[in-house]
């Protein structure tokens, strides 16, 4: 099992801090949504423990290891990031995008093994874009090109995934087997996942772990504990959505 830990974490901008001492675990085999409004912090937070952003204070660890200590190749090994809006080389096929995952462990030449291959084969009809491996990033549509970001982040092979909005541009037939493949992910090959969603619905029904940033608070605990809790009765700021 590999662990990442949160210890006393603060977050946010030199001059302003979003949250104060966040303390949290997450372990591989489990599928944890990050919730809140726009604009709260969420993608604040997933690039803080992608390395993306400094922490204002506190320390993070991937098995009692402080991240700031791993190299990038040793920390590209263990997390796998994908971000809302990144920028790529639109030129590059689906395959060749796909294919970058392997970096961290390929040789200098960027040599395939037939293990490699075969890994990035099974990897591009899990996210159904298979059908789509030589076609140009610029020929995609939004929802297509987020499936091969995050098939490049399952190609990487890397016990802890971090995910920011990846259901964003997707139609609900997609968002689905989107959720049902990362928590295949995490129940099947052991992946520790946390994505940042605005899909309520879905992430209660199919997330085992979820964190909520409302207000100045964070929220982390197993849905249904949360449910229980009470956490999501006002999550909307609205009598009219229960």
């Amino acid at each position: 099992m590999n662990v990442f830990k949160a210890e006393n974490v603060s977050i946010g901008y030199s001059n302003k801090i979003l949250f104060k001492d966040l303390n949290f675990e997450i372990k591989t085999g489990v599928l944890t949504s990050l919730l809140g409004s726009n604009g709260i912090g969420k993608s604040t937070l997933l690039k803080t423990i992608s390395r993306l952003l400094h922490t204002i204070s506190g320390s993070l660890f991937i098995d009692q290891q402080p991240i700031n200590q791993l190299t990038q190749v040793d920390f590209s090994k263990l997390v796998s990031v994908v971000l809302t809006n990144e920028n790529v080389n639109k030129e590059l096929t689906v395959h060749e995008l796909v294919k970058l995952g392997r970096q961290p462990y390929t040789n200098w030449l960027d040599q395939l093994t037939a293990e490699d291959a075969a890994f990035i084969e099974q990897t591009l009809v899990a996210c159904e874009i298979a059908d789509l491996a030589q076609r140009k990033l610029s020929q995609l549509s939004d929802g297509q090109l987020q499936r091969s970001l995050i098939a490049r982040a399952v190609v990487q092979d890397t016990p802890l995934i971090f995910l920011d909005e990846p259901s964003t541009h997707l139609d609900l037939y997609h968002k689905v087997r989107l959720f049902k493949l990362l928590k295949n992910l995490c129940e099947e090959h052991n992946k520790c996942i946390l994505f940042s969603t605005h899909d309520l619905d879905l992430a209660l029904q199919l997330s085992h772990e979820i964190m909520l940033l409302k207000d100045e608070h964070f929220y982390h605990d197993t849905t249904e504990d949360l449910i229980k809790e009470g956490v999501f009765d006002r999550f909307f700021d609205t009598d009219d959505i229960v």
